[in-house]
């Protein structure tokens, strides 16, 4: 990876963690999932809402690091608009870079999350958010509103 190439991925990282994208809890979401790391204190709740199979929208909601913050906003930002099964393609693919360093540039924005595999500490960070978000798809977990009923 080149220095410049570095230097803009973490500068994306940095924005993402500073200003994350989609944080945010969706009241009339359909499902609802909690990632949570007590080693490091990464805790995160994804939101969902599916709409014939596709990701009409995901929010999350929560604290931790600069790199699993700065995943969960990334990770809201690519998968919105998305199939179910395209997410889950997403996924193994982003798991893969950041487990293994395998990035080629094909995932844009979150390519940005590619050096993290070489801080083996930090990939339980990077990938919580995704598991959440897997668990939420595929969960049985409702969204709970907390709107007074009349």
């Amino acid at each position: 990876m080149t220095e410049d190439l570095a230097d803009l991925y973490q500068e994306l990282i940095l924005d993402h963690s500073k200003s994350p994208r989609n944080f945010r809890a969706i009241p009339q979401c359909q499902r609802v999932a909690q990632g949570d790391n007590p080693i490091c204190g990464d805790n995160y709740t994804v939101y969902v809402v599916l709409d014939g199979g596709v990701i009409r929208d995901m929010a999350f909601q929560g604290s931790g690091c600069a790199i699993s913050k700065a995943s969960a906003s990334l990770m809201t930002e690519a998968l919105k608009g998305k199939s179910i099964a395209s997410a889950e393609a997403l996924f193994g693919r982003v798991r893969e870079m950041i487990t293994q360093g395998h990035g080629d540039g094909s995932l844009e924005k979150l390519s940005a999350l590619a050096g993290v595999h070489q801080f083996p500490a930090r990939v339980k960070c990077a990938i919580l958010p995704w598991h959440a978000a897997m668990a939420a798809m595929h969960g049985k977990e409702e969204c709970v509103t907390t709107e007074s009923e009349e």
